[in-house]
C-alpha cells in the first residue's frame, strides 16, 4: 500500500520518513494542498528504478530494430563484440 503523506510531514517528520523509504524501499508520496506534489524515495530504490528502465528502454529498442531488419546475431557474435569492446575500454582506462 503507497505511503501518501503531506508535504510538511518532509520538514516535521523527516527521521520518519527516511526510515519508511530505507526500510520498505517504496517510495513515500508527498502532496501539497491535497494534490499530489512529489516522490521520495531512498537512494537504492532509485538506482534499481533507473536500472530496470534502461533495461527496459534497451529491449524495446532491441524489439524494434528485431521487427524492421532480418539480420540476427549468434551468440558467439554478442560475447565477441563485448569482449572487444571490453577490451578497447579497458586499454584506453575507460573502465
Amino acid at each position: 500500500m503507497p505511503q501518501i503523506r503531506p508535504v510538511s510531514d518532509l520538514r516535521n517528520n523527516f527521521a520518519d520518513i527516511s526510515r519508511i523509504v530505507h526500510e520498505t524501499s517504496e517510495p513515500v508520496f508527498l502532496t501539497k494542498n491535497g494534490y499530489g506534489d512529489m516522490v521520495v524515495m531512498s537512494m537504492e530504490a532509485y538506482e534499481s528504478y533507473q536500472f530496470k528502465s534502461e533495461v527496459y528502454f534497451k529491449l524495446k529498442e532491441a524489439e524494434l530494430e528485431a521487427k524492421t531488419t532480418d539480420k540476427r546475431y549468434s551468440h558467439k557474435e554478442v560475447f565477441d563484440e563485448l569482449r572487444a569492446e571490453l577490451s578497447d575500454q579497458m586499454e584506453s582506462g575507460d573502465v
